[in-house]
């Protein structure tokens, strides 16, 4: 069970997104979002000044993509903890984002409840990946 703080910052090229996603987060009192990114490039510079303790990385951004982020954060700072988020609820982008090094997986889709559950089981050290990617896992097997 979570009993710190856990430190968070939240990667999307949309300004709406990022805050939506602080003020939902925030909710709950484990949870502080400490930098609001809206690239990649950002994303590395707060790996580096303010050592988050989760990373929600958007898979959509341009010029650098989530998975680019995901593997130049993680080289800079490999203590972060990195959740991939994309609208997309292909098998193949939980994956390849895992490949890259991050440590879960949320659909767009997911509810608040489920994000915030994500976060926590990450922050602890397990590999979270959301329901319905999981359920489309199944499938495939």
């Amino acid at each position: 069970m979570v009993k710190n703080l856990i430190l968070i910052a939240i990667i999307d090229d949309h300004q709406l997104v990022r805050e939506t996603w602080k003020f939902l987060l925030e909710t709950d009192p484990y949870l502080q979002v400490i930098a609001l990114c809206s690239s990649g490039a950002e994303a590395i510079e707060a790996a580096v000044t303010l050592n988050p303790d989760i990373m929600l990385m958007d898979i959509n951004m341009h010029p650098m993509n989530g998975f680019e982020a995901t593997s130049e954060v993680l080289k800079v700072n490999p203590s972060i903890k990195i959740i991939g988020v994309s609208v997309n609820n292909q098998v193949s982008y939980a994956r390849n984002i895992l490949d890259a090094g991050a440590r879960g997986y949320v659909t767009k889709n997911s509810s608040r409840e489920e994000m915030i559950k994500a976060i926590k089981l990450v922050y602890e050290g397990q590999i979270y990946i959301c329901e319905e990617i999981r359920g489309k896992m199944a499938d495939n097997i």
